[in-house]
């Protein structure tokens, strides 16, 4: 793949952080749109990979964020279309949104460093199975989703079942953060509570160390790379 992948932001302290630099590793060329300060949405077939970054919104929050309704049908097309999608928090629920699942209010915020437990089908993916069967992350969330037909179930939590899921063979959405480098984390220092990111040094180390590894199986998957663990087992 050589043409641009389009990183969809929404506020200012959710940018891709380990995500870009993976994505500047492997040479790509790459286009932040800041949704939030009126920027535009490239036409799908502009589009080579899509990165869907969080926000404090909800996916069905429409009225008050007209841009999510467009947002949503780039990212249906674009998986219509067998491009590569990512989708991060709100990105992930906006992935689930364009599939047809329901975005909803869960039954209370999940704000933390914590773990998800891989599924059998997680055990076995290429992105997150070399990491199972625990993956450490950093949850920070009060929506949920269903599981969009047709998806597989990555991951869970002991508080939400649904948090990372695969459709197709790449487009992945994680409704935890594993992308967060120092200046993310630098940035959310005054959206958290206090002490939360400070007294967790070792804890943001392990998130950045195994987060780092994820995103880089992502793009591995995402231009043609990577092998499957069922598909290595077989050979």
């Amino acid at each position: 793949m050589t043409g641009t992948w389009t990183i969809l932001q929404h506020v200012g302290w959710e940018g891709p952080g380990l995500i870009a630099a993976e994505a500047e590793k492997r040479g790509l060329q790459t286009d932040i749109r800041r949704l939030d300060l009126g920027a535009g949405l490239p036409r799908p077939d502009r589009v080579e990979g899509l990165v869907v970054m969080g926000g404090p919104m909800g996916a069905y929050e429409r009225d008050k964020h007209p841009f999510l309704a467009e947002e949503s049908s780039l990212i249906a097309e674009l998986v219509r279309r067998d491009r590569p999608v990512l989708g991060v928090c709100l990105g992930a629920q906006l992935l689930a949104q364009a599939l047809g699942a329901r975005v909803f209010p869960g039954h209370g915020p999940e704000i933390g460093f914590g773990f998800v437990e891989l599924t059998a089908e997680g055990k076995r993916d290429a992105v997150f199975g070399p990491d199972g069967p625990s993956v450490p992350v950093f949850h920070w969330h009060a929506d949920t989703f269903d599981l969009p037909a047709e998806a597989t179930l990555l991951a869970s939590s002991a508080e939400y079942p649904h948090q990372a899921f695969r459709f197709g063979t790449h487009a992945y959405g994680l409704q935890f953060h594993v992308e967060p480098d120092s200046d993310i984390w630098s940035a959310w220092h005054k959206h958290l509570s206090p002490g939360l990111i400070e007294q967790a040094e070792q804890r943001r180390s392990v998130v950045h160390r195994v987060g780092r590894s994820i995103l880089a199986r992502f793009f591995d998957v995402a231009l043609g790379s990577g092998l499957g663990i069922e598909r290595r087992s077989k050979a």
